[in-house]
């Protein structure tokens, strides 16, 4: 018999981000990304709701406005400079720095334009503002462990994939 999402179980998931409008796909993540449904802050609750009775194999396609989890583009985060006046190390595009402001307050900035004289960092997600639809495959589902659940998800360290949302994705 297939084991179904419900509370409390552990379950492993690929999925990739596409534009709503285009297709294009703007994220893939094929390594699994483990989470305990019912217990997990890491996905949005519509998406939670959608994986509901799913087993290994389905795919949900969920379409999110991205201001809703990013909040609205803020052109005050995108600054240009001279590419003199930027350390040789920040010089590739889709790099991510952590900047500190005079508060002590961090915020991650990416990298978005390069030419020879100038390079542009960007402080806003890169999904801040788009309308996307995340397609969801089920790898896995199988009951949580009591540590599991008490931690919402899998206990060893998750892979970095960069530009974390501030709220669930």
């Amino acid at each position: 018999m297939k084991q179904t999402i419900r509370d409390d179980s552990f379950v492993e998931l690929s999925y990739r981000i596409l534009d709503q409008k285009t297709g294009v796909v703007l994220t893939a993540v094929e390594f699994p990304l483990g989470y305990v449904q019912g217990r997990n802050s890491v996905l949005d609750p519509r998406i939670m709701a959608e994986l509901e009775g799913k087993s290994v194999g389905e795919t949900i396609s969920v379409p999110i406005d991205c201001s809703e989890l990013y909040g609205v583009r803020d052109e005050s985060l995108v600054i240009t400079d001279l590419i003199e006046n930027v350390p040789e190390e920040y010089r590739q595009v889709g790099l991510q720095i952590l900047m500190e402001n005079e508060k002590g307050e961090t915020k991650t900035f990416f990298v978005t334009r390069m030419d020879d004289k100038t390079l542009t960092l960007d402080g806003n997600h890169p999904l801040c503002g788009r309308q996307v639809v995340f397609e969801l495959q089920v790898q896995s589902v199988r009951a949580a462990t009591p540590e599991e659940i008490a931690a919402g998800g899998p206990l060893e360290q998750a892979p970095d994939i960069g530009g974390s949302p501030t709220r669930p994705i």
